[in-house]
């Protein structure tokens, strides 16, 4: 096979003229600081449809999309019978702050197909479930500190934006200004991938740690896929302690099944937290665990929690006729397998060219790294030069009309959405991108 000299850039004129008035009325002219197009070439798109699989710009531009919103869109963009229910249920309202039977029914819709929680709670976003999850924890084991692990993103609370220092077991520092180091101090932050750290850990912070949060597969900062044996160990140690272990699947969570992480490696978390895909979408997110421990949740428990727009009508619609799309008999078989067979002709290509790229993939989820590593695991594995050779992939993608998020270290999704037409043109484009950074160093 030839290889594709560069093509012309796309035409971004008009997205560029969002954005510069974007930037007089927004800090740095997004909304959420990874839209800025920082990490790779050019001005960010201004997102004008989807429908499908397909994006369009602001200027026109088709793309077959990988982003997904981020992961939700596991039916891809503007599914019909999402639309139609969220048209149906809108035509009586928006917004009540009370009570509807929509909570019922998306509520038992999850728990009747879930092994792993009894009760939940709906919030309005990923951060919220989490943080209202680290609350939880603290109020029912009386503790006060977290251990999380480098690599893993909960969200931006404050208690959770922090990183690592340079030991083996460090309390957190900062990663974000405004967050005060009293906070920080209050968790502990070690490397995945290594059990010296977790039992050190407990060892040093004996009958004072709370939960330990981990994204079971996490997605945040590359795909870093762990071993069943890590995360099992991760539940002995965590019961042996006392202390809650808090499976964040706000990406995981019906995405690798409808049972999310939990379910595909069979391991009972305490607490779960879901987010967005369980709105189709929309601006939703959940945390669940046994009815003994969400029984310490207010009005009943001591531990507060509460929002105006939590169990939203609009968005429990969403969810209800995208959660019974998944159900369907074969829905993630189908879906996994197109996955596995686009990650794996990609990764043949690269290997047959000799070219320093992994696919990483799970079910449906995929990440591209400048590697020969057979697996990365932990953040410090990432090589950072690599995200160059990713900057050049990312914009001959654009060119192509192939849309990914605007990282090196953000993951990529499929939906069912994505046709076997989608999944060719997208490896050609894939194929020339690759010769492209290849041939060039």
């Amino acid at each position: 096979m030839e290889t594709q000299n560069n093509i012309n850039d796309i035409s971004r004129e008009k997205s560029a003229e969002l954005y510069e008035k974007a930037k007089t009325y927004f800090p740095g002219g997004v909304n959420s600081p990874v839209r800025a197009f920082k990490s790779v070439y050019g001005t960010p798109l201004f997102i004008q449809k989807g429908d499908g699989s397909h994006l369009w710009d602001a200027d026109g531009n088709e793309f077959i999309d990988y982003c997904c919103s981020w992961g939700p869109l596991i039916l891809g963009h503007n599914n019909a019978q999402v639309r139609e229910k969220v048209i149906e249920v809108l035509q009586n309202g928006m917004s009540f702050g009370a009570p509807t039977a929509l909570e019922n029914e998306l509520a038992e819709l999850i728990l009747t197909n879930n092994r792993f929680i009894e009760k939940l709670r709906f919030t309005s976003s990923g951060t919220e479930a989490v943080m209202s999850a680290i609350r939880l924890a603290r109020g029912y084991t009386k503790r006060d500190k977290i251990l999380k692990f480098e690599g893993c993103y909960h969200g931006h609370s404050d208690s959770l934006l922090v990183k690592a220092g340079s030991g083996l077991v460090t309390f957190g520092e900062t990663s974000s200004a405004g967050i005060p180091k009293a906070f920080a101090d209050e968790t502990i932050v070690v490397s995945l991938n290594d059990t010296n750290a977790l039992d050190a850990a407990f060892a040093e912070f004996k009958g004072q740690i709370a939960a330990v949060i981990i994204e079971p597969i996490p997605a945040n900062n590359g795909l870093l896929l762990q071993e069943k044996a890590y995360l099992q160990y991760l539940r002995e140690i965590c019961t042996q302690n006392g202390t809650l272990l808090i499976f964040d699947e706000v990406i995981s969570g019906f995405r690798v099944g409808f049972e999310g992480a939990a379910g595909y490696y069979n391991i009972q978390p305490d607490i779960i937290t879901y987010g967005k895909i369980i709105g189709g979408g929309l601006p939703v997110g959940m945390y669940g665990s046994s009815a003994k421990i969400m029984d310490h949740i207010s009005p009943v428990g001591t531990v507060y929690q509460a929002g105006t727009l939590s169990g939203n009508p609009v968005a429990m619609a969403a969810g209800i006729a995208q959660l019974n799309q998944l159900l369907q008999p074969g829905f993630y078989e189908a879906l996994n397998n197109k996955t596995t067979a686009f990650a794996n002709a990609i990764q043949q290509y690269a290997d047959e060219k000799g070219y320093h790229f992994k696919v990483y993939q799970i079910r449906s989820i995929f990440w591209f790294a400048f590697t020969d590593a057979e697996a990365i695991r932990a953040a410090e594995e990432i090589n950072p030069a690599s995200m160059v050779d990713f900057k050049v992939m990312h914009r001959e993608l654009l060119n192509r009309g192939i849309y990914l998020g605007p990282s090196g270290y953000e993951v990529g999704f499929i939906s069912s959405a994505h046709t076997d037409d989608d999944l060719a043109k997208t490896k050609q484009a894939i194929f020339e991108s690759l010769d492209i950074v290849f041939n060039s160093k």
